[in-house]
Parts: C-alpha cells; structure tokens; sequence
C-alpha cells in the first residue's frame, strides 16, 4: 500500500507488527447472526506494551455505555512469530 504522506509516520511503515488482540464474538451472541460465527477482527501492534494498553482500552466500560450494558466480545492476546510477515 503506498502511504500519501510519509514524512507524518511516527516509525517505518514496513516495521514488523508482532503483538496483537483477535476479537471475537461467542457462537450464541445474537450479533453474531447478522456477522457470523466465524467473525474476526485483528489489531496489530509495534510493542506488548502498546497492545496490553490497547486491550486495557477495549476491555473497560465505554463512556457512552448505557446502564447494564455488557459487551459480550471475546479478546484474546497473541503474538506473531517473528518470522512471519507484517
């Protein structure tokens, strides 16, 4: 993919992404209908530590939660082998 703007990366671009977050939702969520059971989405990040505070960020209690709410999304820590490619 080619970047626009290149002189606004913070770091490389083509820098190995190795710590990641898989989120997932459980088979009986009723949201999982409308995506499928076999819905995935997956963060990557530079550092365990950029992806543990990301995960913090997505486990806690959004602002604009209503009372009693509860996400039933499914997140899980993992990490690429740092053979693999970004």
């Amino acid at each position: 993919m080619d970047i626009c703007h290149p002189h606004n990366l913070n770091r490389a671009y083509d820098t190995e992404r190795r710590y990641g977050i898989r989120v997932t939702l459980p088979a009986e969520d009723s949201f999982a209908r409308v995506l499928g059971t076999d819905w995935a989405q997956l963060h990557w990040f530079f550092t365990e530590a950029e992806r543990d505070r990301a995960l913090a960020d997505m486990q806690r209690r959004h602002d604009y939660s209503r009372r009693g709410d509860r996400p039933t999304v499914v997140f899980e820590k993992i990490e690429r082998d740092s053979a693999a490619a970004a």
